[in-house]
């Protein structure tokens, strides 16, 4: 796990780049990589690589990056992990091709000199990939197909840039700030910032699932070689059991725990009292994992109430036996950590304070890597938005489609500010009656004919012409699954998990020099589970995880209410936001303005 950069000066009328700029990205991003540091440059300086190391297998200095190939032709920096790299070795060494190191760096250098861009489709885990062909004069990326690690790409024309933060490309002090309206306008309507935007015009992410070339030509379009919305649609029918579908997610879900334990130093895991971080810790230990750390946070503000997960992940520690590590956060720290969240916070979100002080539990700890059940509920169908998407879709695709019933709608909504009733009902017959809309309505923070009360109208119009949110949000369903519950778990993957959840493990984490492991969220488990989907029935899926390990949760964690990761902290963020309480709605809007109107 790691910080890259690079810039290659592609146009050969393009300026050399400059060592002070890559240094200045590379080294903002310190955080990420405090265990080595490395900088390469080609022959002609056309081109040069940054890298920050957090090291994790191999922890030897061979195999520090940026790293080449025995022949020179091919060097690489590479920021995530590959779970399957001991087979790859395997594949690779019976095929002539000799290792210096035990990393998985190497193995997708040998793989790459083998298959070329094709290799990606072998590689199982998380990754931001730049490598350069010396021969080929050519630079090649990717990024993991759910994208777990960011890849950011800045191209003027001449030149391009890249790094693993937003904000450090802006630290090279070569890349404007002009705001890409985009981003602004969907960070409002969703709370975080949509891929392949970012708040800066100049500034953009491959995609997920994604590979990209650079050569003397330019920057060429990228190709998707990965689809959440493909597996779920092109998943076979099988017929079984409910025990033989809870078997096979059990089977997916124990292997993907194996896999994503692969490292050189000490793997923990988050665990709160749910189902997801409970059934990780348990197939932690059905994996062999002698020795486990269980960090919970805990608040005195819920201490002796329902509220309160500690003693519920207690009990799933001793069950499993695991070392269980509690750490108290209250009021006075967050008010102290919150410019220090705000400046690690690489993309504005509305999210991602709990990571942050978890991750810093788990750093304290002196742990380098940490499993998350993150993933669990977008795989299993355990957001509401399982029942609630399709039941509108079901009941409002009539009335949604007669003329100026939407419209209708919307002119009430002065009535419903006034009532107390949330906007969003005045969107019901706009957008309710399709997959895309009703999703919007689930999970929107505003909705689009609400930001005139908060937006620029010019950037506004800029940003809704630009972002397109119904078409993207349908293009993230397509090919379209064929049933509710594989239609709603590409919605909620690949948007909702994809741009904030996953994007706030990321800076959360890196911020703390934690590599945040997320066994839920696997290419090859969405291809075993995704058959069984069609068959769910309400609450199917977690109860089959809760039972996936050898010793399977109790009841009193399996049938406790679905409450999230409850904390105070949205009480203390109202408070330096509003002298008066806030709906968890109003809270949400309040906050996101704040965010926008803070340094």
């Amino acid at each position: 796990m790691c910080g890259i950069n690079g810039i290659f000066a592609y146009n050969h009328s393009a300026s050399a780049p400059s060592e002070a700029e890559l240094i200045a990205t590379r080294d903002h991003m310190f955080r990420r990589g405090p265990d080595g540091v490395g900088v390469w440059w080609s022959e002609d300086r056309r081109i040069g690589f940054g890298h920050r190391r957090l090291s994790i297998q191999d922890l030897s200095e061979r195999a520090n990056q940026p790293m080449s190939d025995g022949t020179g032709r091919y060097t690489i920096v590479f920021n995530g992990e590959i779970y399957n790299y001991p087979e790859l070795r395997r594949d690779l060494e019976s095929k002539g091709y000799v290792f210096r190191t035990t990393s998985d760096t190497e193995a997708i250098l040998h793989l790459y000199a083998l298959e070329g861009e094709a290799m990606v489709r072998r590689l199982r885990g998380m990754f931001a990939i730049a490598i350069w062909d010396r021969e080929a004069r050519r630079l090649f990326f990717a990024r993991d197909p759910y994208g777990i690690k960011p890849l950011y790409i800045a191209n003027d024309g001449w030149t391009v840039r890249f790094a693993s933060q937003v904000k450090a490309l802006l630290a090279g002090g070569q890349i404007s700030r002009e705001p890409e309206p985009a981003g602004v306008v969907g960070f409002y309507l969703w709370g975080s910032v949509p891929e392949p935007f970012t708040c800066y015009r100049d500034i953009r992410q491959l995609p997920a699932g994604h590979t990209q070339i650079v050569d003397a030509a330019g920057v060429h379009p990228s190709k998707a070689f990965y689809s959440i919305a493909g597996v779920l649609a092109g998943a076979p029918r099988i017929h079984g059991s409910p025990t033989q579908m809870e078997a096979r997610i059990k089977e997916a879900a124990f292997e993907s725990v194996r896999a994503h334990l692969l490292s050189d130093v000490e793997v923990g895991v988050f665990l709160s009292a749910g189902i997801d971080s409970g059934a990780l810790l348990g197939l932690m230990r059905d994996a062999g994992q002698e020795k486990i750390r269980a960090i919970t946070l805990g608040f005195k503000e819920f201490e002796g109430t329902p509220e309160d997960e500690t003693p519920l992940a207690r009990e799933i520690a001793k069950l499993y036996q695991a070392e269980h590590v509690v750490r108290s956060v209250d009021r006075a720290e967050f008010k102290h950590d919150l410019p220090l969240i705000l400046e690690a916070m690489d993309q504005p979100s509305i999210d991602g304070v709990n990571t942050w002080f978890a991750s810093k539990a788990a750093h304290e700890a002196g742990l380098k890597v940490a499993l998350s059940g993150l993933g669990g509920d977008e795989l299993l169908a355990g957001y509401p938005s399982f029942q609630d998407v399709p039941k509108w879709v079901k009941y409002l695709s009539v009335p949604a489609a007669i003329p100026g019933m939407g419209a209708l709608g919307r002119a009430a909504l002065g009535l419903f500010k006034q009532t107390g009733i949330s906007p969003k009902l005045a969107g019901m017959l706009t957008y309710g009656g399709t997959y895309p809309g009703a999703y919007l309505l689930r999970r929107g923070l505003f909705l689009p004919f609400e930001l005139k009360t908060v937006l620029d109208p010019e950037l506004l119009s800029l940003g809704l012409g630009r972002l397109k949110p119904l078409a993207r949000v349908a293009a993230s369903m397509q090919p379209a699954p064929r049933s509710a519950m594989g239609r709603v778990c590409a919605l909620e993957s690949a948007n909702y998990m994809r741009n904030q959840l996953l994007r706030d493990s990321d800076w959360a984490g890196m911020a703390h020099s934690l590599e945040i492991r997320t066994p839920l969220v696997d290419s090859i488990l969405l291809a075993q589970v995704a058959p069984t989907l069609r068959s769910f029935k309400q609450n199917f899926g977690k109860q089959a995880l809760a039972k996936a390990a050898r010793t399977p949760l109790p009841k009193m964690i399996t049938k406790r209410p679905k409450t999230g990761f409850c904390t105070p902290i949205a009480s203390w963020k109202t408070e330096s936001i509003s002298d008066k309480p806030l709906s968890a709605a109003s809270f949400s809007r309040a906050w996101a303005e704040s965010i926008m109107e803070m340094p």
